[in-house]
């Protein structure tokens, strides 16, 4: 799978509306990436260097239980963003991501994105009002998980 191209990125719900020369850097720090089925995208506690759009595919995000039970909390489709521990410290993954099928998706180089951020706050505050459409998304799915838990429907 190519790298997307700026304009392909201007088209995605998550990234419409954004500065062009902001897309470009999204577009020069992002790759087309795949994964089967089955296949862990990333574990809590590791490193948290990335994040991806999903385009086709599904992938479920599960929080671990203190007795290592794994706790599902909400499916990622096409049109999501999953992983947002890259953008804040201590930059580890707070989550499990499984995939539940075949998954298309746009890698996106955090680190750099980071560094980007940093040196443009017109950047960092587009980027940030973002992520934090995406940070409320999983605040509600996990009240909603933690409530299913806590009152299981009969």
């Amino acid at each position: 799978m190519e790298s997307p191209s700026a304009f392909t990125l201007a088209e995605t719900a998550f990234l419409r509306g954004m500065d062009w020369r902001h897309l470009e850097a999204m577009a020069a720090c992002s790759m087309g990436v795949g994964f089967p089925a089955g296949e862990r995208v990333f574990r809590t506690g590791e490193p948290a260097n990335r994040f991806y759009l999903i385009l086709r595919g599904r992938v479920a995000l599960e929080a671990v239980a203190p007795d290592g039970a794994k706790v599902p909390l909400q499916v990622i489709e096409a049109g999501d963003v999953l992983g947002w521990s890259w953008l804040f410290p201590p930059h580890r993954w707070q989550f499990d991501a499984v995939t539940l099928e075949p998954v298309e998706a746009i890698f996106f180089y955090g680190t750099r994105l980071r560094e980007f951020a940093e040196e443009d706050p017109a950047f960092c505050c587009a980027i940030m009002k973002r992520m934090a459409g995406v940070l409320l998304t999983r605040l509600q799915a996990t009240r909603r998980s933690l409530v299913e838990h806590v009152h299981p429907a009969h």
